[in-house]
């Protein structure tokens, strides 16, 4: 990969995680509940709900910073652009896609072809657990 092609990549990064954060304070200060804002079920609901959606909203930066973290790691150790499976270059059409992407296309359509043939494949990426099958 080019250099001024890193260059770019690196500052997109940047921005992206400078900008997660800003949310992530914002979206903090958000989630205190006004005692003015609990007068009855309804409003305590509508509340539950919106504290809901927010969390899910911080959980999904969180997990999206961690890619971001991992790709500038990448491009630090000169490994950006590189699949993490089969070693070739990721084209460049799809990390402008997909800048976080660490395989390439082949790969990933094997990855999502495993995916869909077992029932790992059906559990969120981020829970962050794995599959086991008891006998």
């Amino acid at each position: 990969m080019r250099k001024s092609d890193l260059v770019k990549f690196k500052k997109l990064f940047e921005n992206q995680r400078n900008s997660i954060l800003y949310n992530d304070r914002v979206i903090r200060e958000d989630f205190s509940v006004q005692e003015e804002e609990k007068f009855d079920e309804v409003d305590q609901a509508t509340t539950d709900i919106e504290q809901s959606m927010r969390m899910r909203l911080r959980n999904r930066e969180i997990f999206y910073l961690k890619k971001v973290e991992e790709a500038l790691f990448r491009i630090e150790e000169g490994e950006f652009g590189e699949c993490e499976s089969c070693g070739e270059d990721i084209e460049l059409k799809r990390l402008l896609a997909r800048p976080t992407a660490t395989l390439c296309l082949s790969c990933k359509e094997d990855e999502e072809r495993k995916e869909v043939l077992t029932a790992a494949g059906r559990m969120p990426k981020s829970a962050g657990q794995t599959f086991s099958v008891r006998q």
